[in-house]
């Protein structure tokens, strides 16, 4: 970006060079969300898709989620999902095509640095799910959700989940093709809503598979949220232990293997 300052009557003395850099990376942070929340797909997964099960599951007895109110259960996974639904399929299916038809390429030789874009992109996402959580807590407030517990420890779950997804999604976005990532990233969004104790506890899965299913990263989430805002955990270690374990390596993997052409 060019600016310039008045040097008389009629004249302008042009001076070249890139805005600052926390201005760009505001910029572009503006443009990546608008983008997000403008792309139907992207809307039908982080808005539509996590509010209808919300109200669904809530308001019909069709999944046993054990004593006291269900959207007290629910809740949880659902704020769960939301992160999942931005920071992983979200990201990694819109930077995959991003990559795919050359705009990756392009941004990365403009005055942004490429660990700006991507701090960009980041910042977005955390835009994108707060945006989700404050509606997603209006729809499961009106429905009669009663949260309590640590916010401290809900806000490290929540980061925590973020990083670990889009370490995941980033990583796949970078080295897939694109057509792959799209079809990746909605298998697996299916496979953990189902598997991943959003809505179904999981303990109504055989011990084997629970104990298994137990260390995926949106179970560890939901169900430390889950632990804080119904049960009124202080701090629960063993999730935010997990999502660091996913977190770390998949953030190292995306930023060694990512891919920008």
């Amino acid at each position: 970006m060019s600016t310039g300052t008045h040097t008389g009557a009629g004249t302008y003395a042009p001076a070249p060079g890139a805005a600052p850099l926390l201005r760009m990376i505001a910029a572009q942070t503006a443009f990546e969300t608008k983008l997000l929340l403008r792309n139907g797909e992207q809307l039908l997964l982080t808005v539509i898709i996590p509010s209808l099960l919300l109200v669904l599951f809530s308001t019909v007895d069709i999944v046993d989620t054990g004593a006291g109110e269900a959207v007290d259960f629910l809740a949880p996974g659902i704020l769960a999902l939301a992160v999942m639904s931005t920071a992983f399929t979200g990201q990694a299916i819109a930077t995959g095509f991003e990559r795919r038809y050359g705009v990756l390429k392009r941004l990365a030789v403009s005055p942004l640095p490429r660990w700006a874009l991507m701090t960009a992109k980041s910042f977005s996402v955390l835009v994108t799910e707060v945006l989700q959580i404050v509606l997603l807590a209006v729809i499961a407030l009106a429905l009669g959700w009663s949260p309590h517990g640590n916010p401290v420890a809900v806000l490290l779950l929540l980061v925590l989940g973020t990083a670990a997804f889009s370490g995941i999604g980033l990583l796949m976005a970078g080295t897939l093709r694109a057509e792959a990532t799209l079809a990746a990233a909605n298998l697996v969004f299916l496979l953990l809503l189902m598997g991943g104790g959003v809505v179904v506890p999981l303990d109504k899965f055989p011990d084997a598979a629970a104990s298994v299913l137990g260390w995926l990263p949106i179970s560890a989430l939901s169900q430390g949220l889950r632990d804080v805002l119904q049960h009124g955990a202080a701090m629960p270690w063993r999730e935010l232990g997990i999502l660091v374990l996913w977190a770390v390596p998949g953030l190292a993997a995306a930023g060694r293997f990512f891919r920008w052409e």
